[in-house]
């Protein structure tokens, strides 16, 4: 079977989602270790890693959805329900690391982003799911 370029896209978002979500979980547990430096702000990094993460991968999710609009794609409908499904399981895992994280540390932004992050990934999912009820078209050159 050969793949669409929305399906490559689609794979560069759930990786971008797995970096993400990699991301959070590696500062949050860096944040409950008690003997970590001072010197360290949680909101900017986090900030961060959406900015090179989370907001990239929907950006190809959403672009993956545009390529295969037109004629639907079950391939690229469950890549784009995989990177939802990557990001809901990863934020719940930040979710649960929360009351670890030094008292110190618990800022808006760190509070904010799993919660933020899982009612994110149902639109993605949606999304995908949307290439599922397209009807396939015959593609018509002239």
């Amino acid at each position: 079977m050969k793949m669409q370029y929305g399906a490559y896209i689609a794979m560069a978002g759930i990786g971008l989602y797995a970096m993400f979500v990699a991301e959070i979980i590696s500062v949050f547990n860096f944040m409950g270790d008690p003997t970590f430096s001072d010197f360290f702000e949680p909101e900017s990094k986090i900030l961060q890693f959406i900015s090179i993460g989370v907001a990239p991968g929907v950006i190809m999710s959403g672009t993956s959805y545009m390529i295969a609009r037109k004629f639907g794609s079950k391939q690229i409908g469950w890549l784009v329900i995989i990177g939802g499904i990557v990001l809901l399981v990863g934020m719940s895992y930040a979710y649960t690391m929360l009351d670890s994280i030094d008292k110190d540390y618990q800022m808006f932004t760190v509070n904010i982003v799993p919660p933020l992050f899982m009612v994110v990934s149902i639109p993605i999912m949606i999304v995908g799911w949307l290439l599922f009820r397209i009807k396939k078209r015959s593609r018509k050159y002239f």
